[in-house]
């Protein structure tokens, strides 16, 4: 039950809509309810009545019209209504609902976006989501106007006669019984055909990203074949929700169509014994379709309703998704940060691994200095400087920032003060304006600008088709590597950090994309503290310190020149480099 309460939170603010469209749904169900009475009335006393045709037709025609006012012109609006504000309480609940989970998306860390699928998420905030509006549509609405309708409905039946009630009545139980028994199992279903759908969206968000791998190596046909798996495991269990359902259906039609039969039989019994009138038989069984409609709804709505948690019980899993890095009680923002960095005997796994990636870092770095991490692929360079905007927390050790722990202070004060440009940044959908703003959302046209010309960026742009309105697409492929490299480097000069931290921002780059780029980089650099994470060490012999990490460790620290004096790993690492470059060049 505490997912409905979780829900609950959401449904709160608009208990005043939905106590309206209770209200409007009454008088909505109480209209069909006059029926079997007007027809009790036309029967009796107009129909089998000794009076004359004239009057019996003057007041069949007044039955008509009041018939007329009632069904046609107060029915239709009041419907209209009811529908209304059914749909728009669902509809905002929802949006409610997802605009919240985007929002504690955005504050999960990122061990929990490596240990899950996109797609998987995604069906959560949307195809899950979407599924609870039966908890509040039927379970909130559509529930009680059916108890409010099947009361009614007893009520009258009651007033005409209470032994044929009862008899029509006599099959309640058997439906109690009934739901009982079947829904229990469709919940079970229903949560194993949302994680199937998941699943196969899941994988369509990786293959569709990796479009480009699967036509290189020709995997059409193999990867078709892999989806064709995915799907039919949804199929098979989407059908046996399909054939609970159907069970379920014709477990109660069958009960449905006994209770006809045994009013008609009784009852007819008791008009022969004239212990009833012949109106009241058939004003009997209008009652009876009004009593046995909203049961059937309502066991409609039990099949609704228990989807619909299963899916709510995977939305409140997200929702209730712990966040792994988050502000202390006492952390407080920070401002004018001059850019001294220091890591104290720094250790660090990963979540999900028992092995540490970094052991007892010792390193300290002063404002306006740029710091090489070097060394082999896997010794935790890019571990390293993700520490120090807490996109991870330590295990143990200290890592501060102007001489305050990090964990002292707000993570976006933080992050802040902190840019990165990453060997494969991502860009988003849109224009490269749109793009550029991601720096600084509230940045004037003039500030962008400036800062696309700083990255050696405005010349390409100004020569795209549209400018800086061109759409790039999703993940900028419409642009070439080093074109995205120049935007993401505009964002960051435009966010205008303190401190710079470069992953291999140009390794994936050709020689003079790079030489561009690292232009660029120096003039971004200048007067701010850069870590930089190198796989080409000529790029980094500047460098105030070289530290070479492996295994997790600082083997080497020093200059270039002190480094190459010592001739150790890293002097090694470097001739191999440069031997193989002067090979490539000749």
């Amino acid at each position: 039950m505490n997912h409905f309460k979780s829900y609950y939170s959401f449904v709160k603010p608009y208990w005043k809509l939905i106590l309206i469209t209770l209200l409007i749904g009454m008088i909505k169900f109480s209209i069909p309810l006059t029926f079997p009475m007007i027809v009790k009335y036309v029967v009796d006393d107009l129909l089998l009545s000794s009076l004359s045709a004239s009057v019996k037709t003057e007041r069949m025609v007044d039955v008509m019209l009041l018939a007329f006012a009632l069904f046609v012109v107060l029915r239709a609006p009041v419907e209209y209504i009811r529908q209304y504000f059914a749909q728009l309480t669902t509809s905002r609940i929802l949006y409610d609902l997802r605009n919240h989970l985007y929002g504690h998306i955005q504050k999960l860390s990122l061990s929990y976006y490596q240990n899950r699928k996109t797609g998987e998420i995604i069906s959560r905030m949307i195809n899950d989501a979407d599924q609870t509006k039966s908890i509040v549509e039927t379970g909130l609405m559509n529930v009680w106007l059916d108890v409010f309708t099947l009361s009614i409905a007893i009520g009258f039946m009651f007033f005409m006669d209470v032994k044929l009630t009862l008899v029509s009545i006599a099959i309640l139980p058997f439906y109690a019984l009934a739901v009982k028994k079947l829904y229990r199992k469709l919940r079970a279903f229903s949560k194993s055909r949302s994680q199937a759908l998941a699943d196969m969206q899941g994988y369509l968000v990786e293959r569709v990203n990796g479009i480009s791998v699967i036509k290189s190596f020709t995997l059409e046909d193999v990867e078709k074949r892999s989806f064709e798996k995915k799907n039919y495991h949804f199929l098979q269990r989407a059908l046996d929700v399909t054939k609970w359902n159907a069970l379920t259906t014709s477990i109660i039609n069958t009960l449905t169509d006994i209770a006809p039969l045994l009013v008609l039989f009784y009852g007819g019994f008791q008009v022969i014994q004239e212990h009833i009138s012949l109106g009241a038989l058939v004003a009997f069984f209008g009652y009876l379709e009004r009593l046995y409609s909203p049961l059937r709804r309502l066991v409609n709505s039990s099949t609704e309703l228990t989807q619909a948690s299963a899916s709510l019980e995977r939305v409140v899993e997200l929702l209730h998704e712990p966040y792994d890095i988050q502000d202390t009680p006492h952390a407080k923002s920070m401002e004018n940060v001059k850019g001294k960095i220091e890591f104290e005997n720094v250790c660090f796994r990963y979540p999900s691994s028992e092995n540490w990636v970094l052991h007892q870092i010792q390193l300290s770095i002063n404002p306006g200095e740029t710091v090489a991490f070097v060394g082999m692929s896997g010794g935790g360079k890019s571990s390293l400087i993700s520490l120090l905007p807490r996109f991870y927390d330590i295990q143990q050790g200290t890592i501060r920032l102007d001489g305050t722990d990090i964990k002292d202070v707000t993570i976006q004060s933080l992050r802040n003060q902190i840019g990165m440009v990453l060997q494969d940044n991502i860009l988003f959908s849109g224009s490269v304006r749109e793009n550029i703003l991601f720096g600084r959302p509230d940045a004037s046209n003039e500030e962008l600008m400036q800062a696309a010309q700083a990255a050696n960026a405005h010349d390409f742009i100004m020569n795209l088709p549209k400018g800086y309105e061109t759409e790039i697409g999703e993940r900028g492929v419409k642009l070439s590597g080093g074109q995205k490299q120049r935007i993401a480097i505009a964002r960051v000069f435009l966010k205008n950090p303190r401190i710079l931290v470069l992953d291999e921002a140009t390794s994936a780059l050709d020689l003079e994309s790079e030489h561009f780029i690292q232009e660029s980089l120096e003039a971004l650099a200048k007067d701010r503290t850069t870590l930089i994470v190198a796989h080409r060490l000529s790029t980094i012999t500047h460098a105030d310190q070289i530290v070479l990490i492996e295994n997790g460790e600082i083997k080497e620290q020093g200059t270039h020149s002190e480094l190459m004096k010592r001739n150790g790993a890293y002097s090694r690492l470097f001739n191999v480099q440069n031997l193989s470059e002067v090979g490539t060049d000749e």
